[in-house]
């Protein structure tokens, strides 16, 4: 073993996804690109996200309580680190990347057609906001394009790098304490 950097840590449990978020502000859509989230809980679905004060969302998500995930394919991935080095108050994103915009059933900010998934979401608690920048979101609504040609997802390592998400291991069978979650 060879001592590794704690602030590179990111690098070796990143926490999931490369995502996108959508949110409306004032009656302008905006997307970010973000890294660091986590589920939480089944049952209602609760996911953990960073978003801080230095995001053009922040305001958006903590005055509104409502965003979408959406979840891109690795076709998106240049589009998605792009969108990520930019901000939302100089540039309509959705116009700037050529992404379509869906009417969500539950919340006000758009989903995105071109992504594999969206979860529309509301924020659920609020309490580690000022301290973490950790919102916590309830999913209210989801959606997946099953015929989206491409369906691999990729993460970010901390450094600039990606892994894309390949072949899929089932191992349902061994997963006998968990049976209620599988389809």
């Amino acid at each position: 073993m060879k001592n590794f950097p704690l602030h590179k840590v990111v690098r070796l449990i990143e926490p999931g996804p490369v995502v996108m978020v959508s949110t409306l502000y004032h009656g302008r859509a905006n997307l970010m690109t973000m890294g660091f989230h986590m589920m939480m809980q089944h049952d209602p679905p609760l996911i953990g996200a960073i978003v801080g004060p230095w995001d053009y969302s922040y305001d958006a998500l903590h005055t509104t309580g409502e965003c979408v995930i959406a979840i891109p394919g690795v076709d998106l991935i240049d589009k998605v680190v792009d969108i990520g080095n930019c901000s939302g108050n100089e540039v309509d994103k959705f116009a700037h990347f050529a992404f379509t915009r869906r009417k969500a059933k539950q919340v006000a900010p758009p989903l995105v057609d071109e992504c594999l998934a969206n979860i529309e979401c509301r924020v659920a608690d609020t309490q580690l906001v000022g301290q973490y920048d950790f919102f916590i979101l309830e999913a209210v609504q989801a959606w997946i394009n099953p015929e989206r040609k491409e369906q691999r997802i990729f993460h970010h390592k901390g450094d600039g790098t990606f892994s894309v998400a390949g072949r899929t291991l089932n191992r349902q069978d061994r997963m006998i304490r968990w049976k209620q979650f599988q389809d």
